[in-house]
C-alpha cells in the first residue's frame, strides 16, 4: 500500500466534504495597465486573459503563491498558477486561499484538472467569458491537509520531469540552430549559385477556402499546418514557402508527391543533380530569412516577389558534403520535432502520465 493509500485509509476511508470556491478563498477580478505603461525591464508579470504573462510592470497588485484564472477572450477558463509578485490584469482572476485547511497548490491541481469544465462553461455569443460567479461556485474536495500535501509531492514530482525535458529541448533546439549555421556558412571556396538556376519556381492556384477536413491530397497554405483537397496541382519533389502575410520566411514544407498549393504560396522545385532538394530545404531554413529582410516588400502585409526568389543566393558544396550536412540535421530534427522518438514523444509521453495520476489522485467519494 502506498503512503497516500495509507493517510486515505487513516484519515478520509469514508469520502470527504466538498466545498465552494467562495467558501475556502477570495475570488478578484485585477485592473487594467496600459501597454504603453509596461516595460520589459520591469520586474513584475502583468497576467491577463492569455495563457502566459502579456508583458512587465513596474508594480504588483498581488503578492506571491496565488492561483489564477483567465476571464475573458479565447482563453477564458485557463487555470494557471504564480510564484512571485504580479500584477493582475483586468481579464484576471484571482484566487486567494483563506481556509487553513486548504493547501493552495492543492486547489491548484483540482481546478487545473477541471480545466475543460471551465473552458466548456464560456459565456457564449461575443467575447468568451467566465463569470465571477462560476469560478466561485465551483466545487472542491477537502481532504485532510496530510492527503493533500502527498498528492502535490506527486504531482510536482511529475511537473518537474516534464519541465526539465521541456528545458532539455529548448536547448537541443538552439544546439541544432548552431550546428545548421555552422555547417551552412557560406565559404568563398564554394561555388554559388542563383536560385532560379538550380530549380522551377511557381504559385500554386487554389484559395484557402477551397480547403477541407479531410481530402485525398496535401493542400499547402500560407501557414504551418496544411489543409487538404481532393484535386492535386503538383507531383513533385519541392520546398514550399510563404509568400506573403505571418510566415514569410518562418514556414517552410518539404513535400514528395502530389499536392496543391495556394495561389501565395512558393513551390521551388530543385531540377539540377548537383544539388540534393533536402540540403536546400535546410539551407533555405537558416539563410532565406536573413535574406528577404534586407529586401522584403513591407508595405502594410509582409511578402516577397518573384524576383527576390530568383537571386536568392545559394551555395552548392559537393554531394558528399551535402550528404553529411543533411544526415547530421535530420538527425537533430528527429531529436527535437519527432512526436514518435526523442525529446517530444518523451514529454508527451510523461504529459499523458501526469494527467492519468492526477485525474486518479484526484477522485475522491463526496461525504
Amino acid at each position: 500500500m502506498s503512503r497516500l493509500e495509507e493517510l486515505i485509509q487513516e484519515l478520509c476511508p469514508n469520502g470527504v466534504e466538498y466545498k465552494e470556491i467562495k467558501d475556502i478563498a477570495n475570488v478578484s477580478i485585477g485592473e487594467f495597465v496600459h501597454k504603453s505603461k509596461q516595460n520589459p525591464n520591469a520586474e513584475y508579470p502583468v497576467f491577463n486573459g492569455g495563457i502566459t504573462n502579456t508583458g512587465f510592470y513596474d508594480e504588483f497588485n498581488r503578492t506571491a503563491n496565488k492561483i489564477i484564472i483567465s476571464a475573458r477572450g479565447a482563453n477564458a477558463g485557463f487555470v494557471n498558477r504564480v510564484f512571485s509578485n504580479f500584477w493582475s490584469g483586468n481579464s484576471c482572476y484571482t484566487i486567494d486561499v483563506t481556509d487553513c485547511t486548504i493547501d493552495w497548490n492543492f486547489l491548484y491541481y483540482w481546478l487545473k484538472s477541471k480545466e475543460q469544465k471551465l473552458l466548456g462553461d464560456q459565456q457564449k455569443g461575443g467575447i468568451p467569458a467566465v463569470s465571477k460567479k462560476q469560478v466561485e461556485r465551483f466545487t472542491t474536495p477537502v481532504p485532510p491537509l496530510e492527503v493533500q500535501r502527498e498528492i502535490v509531492r506527486i504531482l510536482e514530482s511529475f511537473t518537474l520531469l516534464t519541465a526539465e525535458l521541456t528545458a532539455e529541448l529548448t536547448a537541443r533546439k538552439k544546439q541544432y540552430e548552431y550546428y545548421r549555421n555552422e555547417l551552412l556558412k557560406v565559404d568563398d571556396s564554394i561555388k554559388t549559385v542563383a536560385l532560379e538556376e538550380i530549380a522551377d519556381i511557381g504559385t500554386g492556384s487554389s484559395n484557402t477556402n477551397e480547403g477541407l477536413e479531410e481530402g485525398l491530397y496535401p493542400f499547402y497554405v500560407r501557414s504551418q499546418e496544411p489543409l487538404r483537397k481532393n484535386e492535386y496541382e503538383y507531383d513533385e519533389t519541392a520546398i514550399i514557402t510563404a509568400g506573403d502575410g505571418v510566415g514569410v520566411g518562418k514556414v517552410y514544407h518539404y513535400v514528395e508527391g502530389k499536392y496543391a498549393l495556394h495561389q501565395r504560396a512558393y513551390r521551388i522545385h530543385i531540377n539540377t543533380p548537383e544539388v540534393l532538394p533536402k540540403y536546400y530545404f535546410h539551407y533555405m531554413k537558416s539563410a532565406f530569412l536573413p535574406y528577404i529582410q534586407k529586401t522584403m516588400f513591407q508595405g502594410s502585409v509582409p511578402s516577397i516577389r518573384r524576383p527576390m526568389l530568383n537571386k536568392f543566393p545559394v551555395p552548392v558544396p559537393s554531394l558528399e558534403v551535402q550528404k553529411k550536412i543533411i544526415d547530421v540535421l535530420e538527425n537533430f530534427e528527429s531529436i527535437c520535432n519527432d512526436l514518435n522518438i526523442g525529446l517530444p514523444a518523451e514529454i508527451e509521453a510523461r504529459q499523458k502520465q501526469y494527467e492519468f495520476y492526477r485525474d486518479k489522485l484526484l477522485s475522491f467519494k463526496q461525504l
